[in-house]
């Protein structure tokens, strides 16, 4: 999972612990990289990452799922439940 942010996004902030404590209690095996797009400019624009909070979820090197701005994590865990247990189980 990447989740692009920056210092200066409010809602970036408020997203960010339920997300990703959401994410380790569902999908352990996930792993987590947060992104400030304020520093690293050039990889969010690698990722046609425009708006931020953004989530980009891969599995297998394919990207599964892009949220961004407003975003409900339990339907992101929903959305991903399936997936995850395809590949992990």
């Amino acid at each position: 999972m990447l989740y692009f942010s920056a210092p200066s996004c409010h809602v970036c902030h408020a997203l960010r612990p339920k997300l990703f404590d959401a994410v380790t209690e569902h999908f352990p095996k996930m792993r987590i990289l947060s992104i400030d797009t304020s520093g690293e400019a050039e990889i969010a624009a690698a990722f046609h990452v425009f708006s931020i909070p953004t989530v980009l979820i891969f599995f297998e090197g394919n990207e599964h799922l892009r949220q961004s701005r407003y975003m409900s994590v339990d339907a992101m865990i929903q959305t991903l439940t399936r997936p995850y247990a395809l590949l992990y189980a």
